[in-house]
């Protein structure tokens, strides 16, 4: 991926992509991403947890095909209930 100064970036695909999944039920966000992506296809990885211990966060990389798949993949997962928000 490549971007110049007020451009879209240029995404180069197949390629990996990295979602951070935002919520409040760790089990639940590992579900999410599970029921929609093949756990062979992908990695999983935790990361933060709030100050407070209300919200915990996943990251999560994956090989998309195009730009299609990698915008419905988000769509997927933020329509999620238990994602509060993808990054």
């Amino acid at each position: 991926m490549h971007t110049r100064q007020g451009c879209t970036p240029e995404i180069h695909y197949p390629c990996r992509w990295h979602y951070r999944l935002i919520g409040e039920d760790r089990t639940a966000l590992y579900r999410a991403i599970t029921t929609r992506v093949s756990a062979e296809s992908c990695t999983i990885s935790e990361a933060n947890v709030s100050s407070g211990g209300r919200y915990c966060s996943l990251n999560l990389e994956v090989t998309v095909r195009d730009e299609a798949e990698r915008l419905n993949l988000y769509q997927m997962l933020a329509g999620d209930p238990a994602v509060r928000m993808v990054l």
